[in-house]
C-alpha cells in the first residue's frame, strides 16, 4: 500500500494555489475540472519529497466553515522550512493569519502555525 495524497477544499482555487505555491513552494502537477461533480481539482507536489496536496473546489459549495479549533476532526498540514522566522514574516506581510508565533519546542526544534486562505491550520517546522 502507498499513501497517495490528502485533499482539502478551497473556496477560491486560484487563491489557494497561489498560497501553496508562492508561500510554501509546492508545484502544480495537474489541474482539471470534474464535470460529474461540478468541481475542479488541482494537485500540488513538494519538489523535495513525495507529498502531494489536492485542492478541491465544488461549484455548488457556498459555505466554507472551519469548526472551532477544539471541535475539528482534521488538525493540520505540516511543512519543514529553511528559515521559519523569515517565512512567518513573509506570510504576515502577505495578510496570512499567524495563529502561533515561532517557538522552540525542544532544543533546535522550532514551530509556528499559520492559516491557509480557507482556515486550514498549517504547521511550519524548522530543525
Amino acid at each position: 500500500m502507498t499513501f497517495v495524497h490528502v485533499s482539502i477544499r478551497a473556496s477560491d482555487i486560484d487563491r489557494s494555489i497561489a498560497f501553496y505555491h508562492d508561500l510554501l513552494g509546492l508545484e502544480v502537477t495537474k489541474r482539471s475540472p470534474i464535470p460529474q461533480n461540478r468541481a475542479e481539482i488541482c494537485f500540488l507536489k513538494d519538489p523535495k519529497g513525495e507529498f502531494s496536496l489536492e485542492l478541491t473546489h465544488y461549484d455548488d459549495q457556498k459555505e466554507f466553515i472551519q469548526a472551532d479549533y477544539m471541535k475539528r476532526t482534521f488538525d493540520h498540514l505540516a511543512f519543514r522550512v529553511d528559515d521559519l522566522k523569515v517565512l512567518v514574516e513573509k506570510a504576515r506581510s502577505s495578510g496570512v493569519v499567524v495563529t502561533d508565533e515561532p517557538f522552540e519546542l525542544s532544543p533546535g526544534h522550532w514551530l509556528a502555525f499559520i492559516l491557509d486562505p480557507d482556515g486550514t491550520l498549517i504547521e511550519l517546522i524548522q530543525s
